[in-house]
């Protein structure tokens, strides 16, 4: 177990992590039969990344730290951003679609937007605030992904819910994501709401990501959508000239929208 590499006990202690929302040290050391200093080297390394928060003798999920306590508190960053990038999101939308949003609070702009618009949909979503939100639009059916509630959170994950998606045709699905790079594409924390995600990715026929300028060149530890996955970019993140180029090689629209906090 000694041999074990880095990414791998990086992988465990982030499950252990979404399992139990914190970890020590000592129990890790016991699980992964490493030196307690290796850890610590892990630990810190992680958190460097924005994966994880230390902790006196271990370390706990970055959405349980008092910077990032609730959904509320991330919904209320960047506000001004996602509401931008959402409106711009509602113009790829056309009347009568099956559109997916999942679990973010960007796509929860979304919905806010939708909810008074006169459009015709069915909007697909693992996010139980988004449901909530078009629940009462007269022209808008609304399909609930099952699973298991995320502690903390408005969101659905798990796999229980993906057999809806086999029956349902998708033309556009927006996501967020809690990184984006050119290495890894969509990246999320928690491993089993990248299984719900991984499984709208591939029933949807375009996939729209929604990333505010915190989300860029940001990665975490699972992939839900690589870049031959993604049909369109937007943000207000001013990617450079050779990205974008990169970007467009893998057929990726990248859409800049302008806030008050656009950002090089």
């Amino acid at each position: 177990m000694e041999k074990m590499f880095a990414p791998e006990r990086r992988k465990i202690i982030l499950e252990k992590l979404n399992e139990k929302q914190r970890v020590t040290i000592k129990e890790l050391s016991k699980e992964i039969k490493v030196s307690e200093a290796t850890l610590r080297t892990d630990l810190t390394k992680m958190e460097g990344e924005g994966l994880l928060q230390r902790t006196h003798g271990g370390a706990m999920l970055v959405e349980h730290a008092d910077t990032e306590t609730s959904f509320s508190t991330r919904e209320r960053k960047n506000r001004n951003e996602k509401y931008s990038i959402a409106k711009k999101a509602m113009e790829l939308i056309s009347d009568g679609q099956c559109i997916t949003l999942d679990a973010s609070s960007t796509a929860l702009e979304l919905a806010r937007i939708l909810r008074e618009t006169s459009i015709r949909l069915t909007v697909v979503t693992s996010g139980i605030n988004t449901a909530l939100e078009l629940h009462d639009h007269p022209d808008i059916t609304v399909i609930l992904l099952g699973g298991i509630v995320k502690k903390g959170s408005y969101s659905l994950e798990g796999s229980l819910g993906i057999n809806i998606l086999n029956q349902i045709h998708i033309d556009l699905m927006f996501t967020s994501a809690n990184g984006f790079s050119l290495e890894s594409g969509l990246t999320d924390f928690s491993v089993y709401e990248v299984e719900l995600k991984k499984a709208m990715v591939n029933a949807s026929k375009k996939v729209v990501a929604l990333l505010d300028h915190s989300k860029i060149h940001k990665n975490s530890i699972a992939s839900f959508a690589s870049l031959d996955q993604i049909d369109t970019l937007i943000t207000n993140y001013a990617l450079e000239d050779s990205e974008v180029k990169k970007l467009e090689e893998k057929e990726i629209k990248t859409i800049l929208v302008l806030t008050n906090e656009n950002i090089h």
